[in-house]
């Protein structure tokens, strides 16, 4: 039983379990840490199927609801994960993008279950926040261009003051 005051319960076409073995066995500090089987049927199913998986992502708690083709995930909800460098950004990326998933622009991807996400390393927040606004700007420049996130690239447009100048 999850003891938060309140978490994410997502939508899933009778593969939430499939979903939740995902991401836990993708991210760090995550776990499913129940299965929930409906005592009867329900519109889309039937009594003794999964109804529900409660997981873990990177130590937030999440629900898995299977409630069937109805509704799909969008971009107006996705998932921001931090990434500490470039190895760490290539791994969450490729999993995501290699397991079926889709590349989409400025770091965000989608998993083959519709779900999106945003793969940010914090450099990147460093770069395009800086208080150095034409730093900013040529990083978010460089940004745009890209779909999962270089680093190193970022930095060298970052660097280069005769870009856009």
């Amino acid at each position: 039983m999850i003891n938060k005051k309140i978490t994410p319960c997502l939508w899933f076409d009778k593969n939430a379990e499939e979903a939740a073995n995902f991401y836990a066995a993708t991210f760090p500090d995550s776990e499913v840490t129940s299965v929930n089987r409906s005592p009867g049927d329900y519109p889309s199913g039937k009594a003794g199927d999964v109804l529900t998986v409660e997981f873990t992502v990177l130590g937030s708690p999440f629900v898995g609801l299977n409630g069937g083709p109805q509704f799909k995930f969008s971009e107006a909800v996705s998932f921001m994960v931090y990434t500490e460098d470039q190895a760490e950004t290539d791994r969450y990326w490729n999993a995501i993008v290699d397991n079926g998933g889709e590349e989409n622009v400025c770091g965000w991807c989608k998993d083959k279950f519709g779900l999106f996400w945003q793969i940010t390393p914090r450099r990147l927040m460093e770069l395009t926040t800086s208080k150095d606004t034409a730093k900013a700007k040529r990083a978010f420049d460089a940004m745009l261009k890209q779909k999962k996130i270089i680093i190193a690239d970022i930095e060298a447009a970052a660097a280069d003051e005769t870009v856009n100048a």
